[in-house]
């Protein structure tokens, strides 16, 4: 039976902690770590996913929960709440709904003060990892076939109805992740039973890549991992020239000036372009270039492939010049590069990259920036030195990515415990129930405090193009070490909070020049010119360098951009920090608050709402504009901004009391409600939070009723909510799923209801 490990390193000799693993997360196969009644509460959670695979996508994350709870002993001993047709709600009646999911909420805290969560739902993350491993030879070492069958579950679970699997769970189909899908799965059965294999899952994936025009139309990460595997031709895909590296700092488009993301991705692939790497040949291999071609794999010109895309992939349609410039450097430079005497140059640009990937590794304990990049540059680490420490101390950490639910294994975008940590926090002490919860309240101050970054990048970082972070939060652990804005900002905002309740209740404060560490870095992360804040590093390069965006499914990768989210949560902390530290950097801050508050105003939308960057969609950027806006003493009476955002809310409310967002909203920019326009309780959750911020229940309280009465009955029998649609997003295209988002949420929205609206 599957067990999550917490704070756990290991025996391994090639993994190492900044802070003895405080947060993370491991799953390990017991055999003997089961019954039969929990071996049938497994089986059971995963049958009743598969019938209902079509109708909710995302998991449930019910493994873990199932064995804390189990471990714990928990029952829920506090009644069910409901509330009738023309009821009021009572403050009692609030009470104890808020009771019963803090009481479910705690028995979820691990044993170092985080709470464990499933953070995926993208389905290009697992195949490259599958890919790499079998490239290198590990596949079968690292995974036992119990991982493998879960992992194959994974990809059943989450085919469309269609036979193709789509960009994330709920997508359509898209030829990237029907390639790379069908691809791993080949993989990941090797050597298991038939009855471990869906053969006409493995029917289906074909016939629609062959009814969709074949390989040949994969965009372009998708050309360079079949490249890699001799399934593809390096003359068919876009240039990644390593010589990039070697560029002057001063120019417009260095790498330094890229978003740490993208910089991150194309190191280790235009290593493995320069070497024009390709693996040796396998059986498998051979019969999959028979397979995923609709004309015979040697009559295929290569080069007149590079710009296919199939219209299924295509979410940012590349320009003409960028066109042109990937033909010009295919036709006219990299030709000479593996030429002497400039081949020495290709060889001096192939050290830079991976000096520059060993350095990347090294600050982030080999976990990386993020699951695409740990793939990447564990490859290339293998490439340069099949047999060396860097290799296996990539291996090492991809337990890390590793996740397992009922829907099958999958791979982590990065984990988020920190960001949980931090919105978890905020909502237990929203809660007002401390003198109940007192010990949880004081594990998670305990874990946040040993997940700040107390150091900066190591030797000259600015040499590596990394930012300073000493001070910050990350969104995963602290072994992770990169800083985010708004990480770093709720974390913040969360120990200035516990620093004003009882330290006997709470735990120490936090020593102030940690804190001032804090302010330093997300001041440093603001931009002078529009007040708006960036996630990761200050802002590199202009807009416009987008135009050369060579990434078809993902919008704004290039460089750093200000969001509304980043910038309304370094708002607020600063807003409170000024409060109980008003001589630091004071006027800098005052400053700041006020060139903060002025970007919000200016990025609102046209019909009062904001456009959400980090989940879907404009519910969730909504709610961060009003949170900040508040914070700074704006309101509805003496700030149209904040009129205009509540004539949105309440216009958008459903008829059953909530609100509900499709994704599309994020992908086109536009709000969007579900087709039969239901509500989301995560979504509702932000709007009714929003509402109150804005002062709502000074003017007519009835939308903020209706919004608790929903969120109040769909409440479960154990106290927690149900899951429902995706929330999270990424990069406009790309939609996440953070599993506890259900869990605190719908807790923070309901302990806001009653303190401002109950008691109003």
């Amino acid at each position: 039976m599957w067990k999550i490990k917490i704070a756990d390193g290991g025996k391994d000799p090639y993994i190492w902690s900044t802070n003895n693993f405080v947060g993370r997360q491991i799953w390990e196969f017991d055999p003997n770590y089961e019954t039969e009644e929990h071996r049938a509460e497994v089986e059971k959670a995963q049958k009743k996913f598969w019938e209902n695979r079509f109708k909710v996508k995302p998991s449930s994350d019910l493994f873990w929960r199932m064995q804390f709870l189990r471990e714990k002993n928990f029952k829920q001993n506090i009644p069910p709440v409901q509330i009738e047709d023309e009821e009021q709600i009572t403050y009692d009646k609030a009470t104890a709904v808020l009771k019963r999911s803090v009481n479910f909420f705690s028995a979820l805290q691990a044993s170092d003060g985080h709470w464990p969560a499933e953070n995926s739902g993208e389905l290009f993350f697992l195949p490259p990892l599958v890919m790499c491993l079998y490239i290198t030879g590990d596949l079968y070492n690292q995974f036992s076939i119990e991982h493998r069958k879960e992992m194959l579950r994974y990809f059943y679970c989450h085919q469309n109805e269609d036979g193709g699997w789509g960009l994330h769970i709920e997508s359509h189909s898209s030829m990237f992740c029907t390639t790379i899908t069908y691809i791993s799965m080949r993989m990941l059965a090797q050597g298991l039973s038939s009855s471990a294999i869906n053969k006409d899952s493995l029917d289906n994936g074909l016939k629609w890549i062959h009814d969709h025009g074949g390989v040949l139309t994969v965009l372009s990460w998708g050309k360079a991992w079949l490249s890699m595997l001799g399934l593809y031709d390096w003359s068919g895909v876009k240039p990644l020239s390593p010589e990039f590296w070697l560029l002057p700092p001063y120019l417009p488009m260095h790498p330094a000036k890229m978003l740490c993301y993208c910089r991150h991705v194309y190191m280790p692939l235009s290593f493995l372009y320069g070497k024009r790497f390709v693996t040796k040949t396998t059986p498998l291999l051979l019969e999959l270039k028979d397979e995923l071609y609709n004309q015979p794999f040697d009559q295929i010109k290569w080069s007149s492939t590079r710009h296919l895309c199939a219209k299924e992939d295509l979410y940012f349609p590349p320009p003409f010049l960028q066109e042109l410039l990937w033909d010009s450097l295919y036709l006219f430079v990299e030709p000479f590069l593996n030429l002497w005497p400039l081949n020495k140059l290709r060889q001096r640009a192939l050290e830079k990259t991976m000096k520059l990937v060993h350095y990347e590794d090294e600050n982030s304990r080999y976990v990386t920036t993020g699951c695409i990049e740990k793939v990447l540059c564990m490859l290339a680490c293998w490439v340069e030195e099949p047999n060396g420490d860097a290799y296996k101390k990539h291996l090492a950490r991809v337990p890390d990515y590793i996740w397992i639910a009922e829907d099958g294994m999958k791979m982590q975008s990065i984990n988020s415990q920190s960001w949980d940590a931090t919105l978890a926090m905020q909502a237990l002490i929203a809660a007002d129930l401390t003198d109940e919860i007192g010990p949880v309240i004081k594990l998670g101050h305990d874990f946040l405090k040993k997940s700040q970054v107390d150091t900066d990048p190591h030797d000259n970082f600015k040499s590596y193009y990394r930012h300073i972070s000493k001070g910050s939060w990350t969104f995963a652990d602290k072994d992770h070490a990169l800083q985010v804005s708004d990480c770093t900002a709720e974390g913040l905002k969360v120990c200035l909070l516990l620093s004003m309740m009882p330290p006997e209740i709470v735990g120490e404060k936090l020593d102030p020049q940690r804190l001032y560490d804090a302010v330093n870095i997300i001041l440093s992360l603001q931009s002078k010119v529009t007040g708006g804040v960036t996630p990761w590093e200050p802002p590199g390069a202009g807009s416009w360098i987008e135009k050369l965006n060579p990434i078809e499914f993902l919008e704004d990768i290039i460089v750093e951009h200000e969001y509304v989210e980043c910038t309304s949560s370094v708002l607020e902390a600063l807003v409170l920090f000024k409060k109980l530290y008003p001589g630091h950097r004071k006027e800098e801050i005052e400053h700041s608050i006020t060139i903060a508050t002025r970007f919000i105003e200016s990025i609102q939308m046209p019909d009062g709402s904001w456009y959400g960057n980090w989940a879907i969609c404009f519910m969730y950027g909504t709610w961060f504009a009003l949170r900040g806006l508040a914070a700074v003493g704006k309101t509805y009476y003496n700030c149209a901004t904040m009129r205009r955002a509540v004539e949105f809310l309440l216009r958008t409310q459903q008829a059953d009391g909530g609100w509900g967002e499709n994704y599309h909203s994020c992908t086109n920019k536009v709000y969007t409600p579900f087709g039969d326009n239901h509500s989301n309780l995560v979504q509702t959750s932000w709007a009714m939070m929003a509402l109150i911020h804005a002062g709502q229940m000074e003017r007519d309280a009835t939308s903020l009723h209706r919004a608790a009465k929903l969120l109040i009955n769909s409440q479960t029998e154990d106290g927690d909510f149900p899951q429902q649609e995706i929330c999270g997003v990424f990069m406009r295209n790309c939609m996440l799923h953070y599993a506890l988002y259900r869990s605190y949420f719908p807790l923070w929205a309901l302990a806001e209801y009653r303190r401002h609206v109950l008691l109003h």
